[in-house]
């Protein structure tokens, strides 16, 4: 199939930034979305230009690592999916796409479609930890858990931080992600200790950071491709507001 590409180029985070127009043709239905970047990065390379600069990593949906809008959606427009999971059968020949970084200050623009997610890491740094000696390793029963209990934790626990909540969200919001990491350790015994601590932690350096407000309009848990649902902002309400009344 045959593809044009309006992709954002920007040099630099100094720097203007504009759309720039490519054509890719030959390209193989099963490749990956990053496949196809790839073969565009190698013409432009044997033509003596600027290859288009994106983040990746593992490539198989884990790191979150990967992160672009593409047609005006975080990560394209398929369910639950990654942008290096995103396979080009899910296009038509002739189609033109438009690339894009993730859009928010809180995510500066490193080059082309490359964003600074380093907020995210500071949020987990303010609380996204249990300091509690655990020891070594505990039989698997030694601490007894509702499944109930466990299961909650491992579903936000999944969230990889890609940053799609925030790109989604009209207010580029990181209530979804702040939740996720709010939630996995709150429902845990290991996590009660310092369960107030860290929400009233993460939440303060999330704002700190220029995150907007959620006004739960619901587009973060849409894109984001491990399916996190919005009930981890409802916990991080819940928690943010009894540690406050302490």
């Amino acid at each position: 199939m045959n593809l044009t590409l309006q992709v954002w180029r920007q040099p630099a985070s100094t720097a203007n930034g504009r759309f720039v127009t490519y054509q890719v043709r030959d390209v193989s239905p099963d490749m990956s979305f990053l496949e196809m970047l790839d073969v565009l990065n190698q013409q432009l390379i044997l033509a003596g230009d600027e290859p288009i600069a994106f983040d990746h990593d593992c490539r198989e949906g884990i790191c979150g690592s990967c992160g672009m809008v593409i047609d005006g959606v975080a990560h394209g427009g398929q369910r639950a999916t990654t942008a290096c999971q995103l396979h080009m059968r899910h296009f038509k020949d002739g189609d033109s796409l438009t690339l894009e970084p993730w859009r928010a200050s809180a995510f500066p623009i490193v080059k082309d479609l490359v964003v600074d997610r380093g907020a995210f890491d500071r949020i987990i740094q303010a609380g996204g930890y249990v300091s509690v000696s655990t020891g070594g390793v505990p039989d698997a029963n030694a601490i007894p858990i509702p499944k109930e209990s466990a299961d909650r934790a491992m579903d936000a626990a999944a969230c990889i931080g890609c940053g799609a909540c925030v790109a989604a969200c009209p207010n580029a919001s990181a209530m979804l992600f702040t939740g996720a990491k709010v939630a996995h350790l709150g429902v845990l015994p290991q996590g009660q200790v310092e369960r107030s601590r860290r929400v009233l932690a993460m939440v303060a350096q999330m704002d700190e950071e220029g995150f907007g407000g959620c006004t739960n309009i619901g587009e973060c848990a849409a894109v984001c491709p491990k399916e996190i649902k919005l009930d981890v902002i409802a916990q991080l309400n819940r928690d943010l507001l009894r540690a406050s009344l302490r």
